[in-house]
């Protein structure tokens, strides 16, 4: 989809000339809601998706908790009056509408399949908030970690299987796949043909027989049958600390600035692990 950022913008400056650069916004989504904090002054921040302050899948959680939540609907974002709302095209599409024949200018974001689009998402976020140096500095570290990452990573050749809960496995087209392909390293799961991600057996991942698994999160404890999957008595046997990694879902849920953090940690825990 075209972006709409310029437009918006054209339309703030002829409405509201202070507006312009300082619009004020809300989002419905919870990955809008992380470019939003971390390229927006507070002040401009209106209120944010009720997934905002959820630390499983938002990176800025803590600082979210600063700000309205808003319900999901339409009514409390036309009662806030923003110049802008942010969403994703995968936020309830009935509610767009509505907020759009209400007159409110809308910024729909698509889920990012590469890091040039992660990037220029970045860029765009800085356009609809009046951010663009900001919005720039922070492309310019995901490329510096990008950088790291080959230089530390890229002559290793592990496959590494990224794995979450009740065995779904991140594939080339996830967020995990764009940051490993960056990296230098191999995803396995390109093996199984896997696009965005799939569910497989206990038995398939140790048929694959990856060298390194990428855990979603880390402890000994199953609170849960998706927990329990990941501490199986198998996997355990087979993948022992040393195979092992762990980059928490909510560095890699969304596209944005986070994925500096992701590729460093990624970086750290290969290291740690001497692989």
């Amino acid at each position: 989809m075209r972006s709409a950022a310029p437009v918006i913008a054209a339309i703030l400056l002829t409405a509201c000339p202070a507006c312009a650069a300082q619009p004020r916004i809300a989002s419905m989504n919870v990955c809008t809601d992380q470019l939003l904090l971390s390229l927006a002054d507070p002040g401009q921040i209106v209120g944010l998706s009720r997934y905002a302050r959820d630390d499983w899948q938002s990176w800025r959680a803590a600082e979210a908790q600063k700000f309205p939540v808003l319900s999901g609907g339409a009514e409390d974002i036309l009662v806030l009056k923003p110049d802008v709302v942010v969403a994703s095209l995968f936020d309830k599409r009935a509610t767009r509408e509505l907020l759009q024949a209400n007159g409110v200018q809308l910024a729909e974001f698509s889920v990012p399949r590469t890091m040039d689009e992660v990037k220029a998402q970045i860029v765009r976020m800085g356009e609809i908030t009046g951010q663009a140096e900001r919005a720039n500095a922070e492309v310019g570290r995901i490329d510096a970690a990008i950088q790291r990452a080959r230089e530390t990573l890229g002559q290793r050749n592990g496959r590494v299987l990224p794995l979450s809960r009740r065995g779904w496995v991140a594939g080339r087209d996830s967020l995990l796949g764009v940051l490993l392909r960056e990296a230098g390293l191999r995803n396995a799961a390109d093996e199984l043909g896997i696009g965005d991600g799939a569910f497989i057996s206990l038995e398939g991942i140790l048929a694959l027989k990856p060298d390194v698994l990428l855990l979603s999160e880390a402890g000994d404890r199953a609170e849960d049958e998706g927990r329990a999957f990941l501490l199986h008595p198998a996997l355990a046997r087979f993948y022992p600390p040393d195979q092992l990694i762990v980059i928490p879902d909510r560095l890699t849920v969304c596209g944005g600035v986070m994925l500096a953090e992701a590729l460093d940690l990624l970086v750290s825990e290969m290291k740690r692990i001497g692989k």
